[in-house]
């Protein structure tokens, strides 16, 4: 199976913020639950988008769905700030009440796993 190192960070979005009051609603998940890389990263992967990659990090792992933007430099992949995001990023505020939101190594590989709503996302990593 192929896995992709990357340089994984987070950040808001337009789609992301304007959901933020219907965080069980399908809009926020579509708007949260994706990874984006550059197009020759997904063709590395062998992957299209839409398809689910596995993100896993020192701090968990997560499915997400792929998504393309040239943007995005080869190596590096964003998720949209939420719960998808949260489960692989550094948890360790640093008495700011922020986690660390970017340069978190990751290792990416495709999966036949389907991203998880956000309420079975949250049940998942309160076991």
């Amino acid at each position: 199976m192929i896995k992709l190192k990357a340089n994984l960070i987070s950040g808001r979005t337009a789609k992301q913020g304007a959901n933020l009051e219907a965080k069980t609603h399908t809009a926020y998940f579509k708007a949260c639950s994706y990874c984006e890389l550059k197009s020759s990263d997904l063709e590395k992967l062998e992957v299209s988008e839409g398809n689910s990659l596995k993100i896993t990090t020192e701090f968990g792992e997560v499915v997400v769905f792929a998504k393309a933007n040239e943007g995005n430099p080869e190596g590096l992949a964003f998720i949209p700030m939420g719960p998808w995001a949260n489960a692989v990023l550094n948890p360790d505020t640093h008495g700011c009440g922020m986690p660390g939101f970017k340069g978190v190594p990751a290792e990416i590989e495709v999966t036949d796993e389907k991203p998880l709503d956000m309420k079975s996302l949250m049940k998942k990593y309160l076991e």
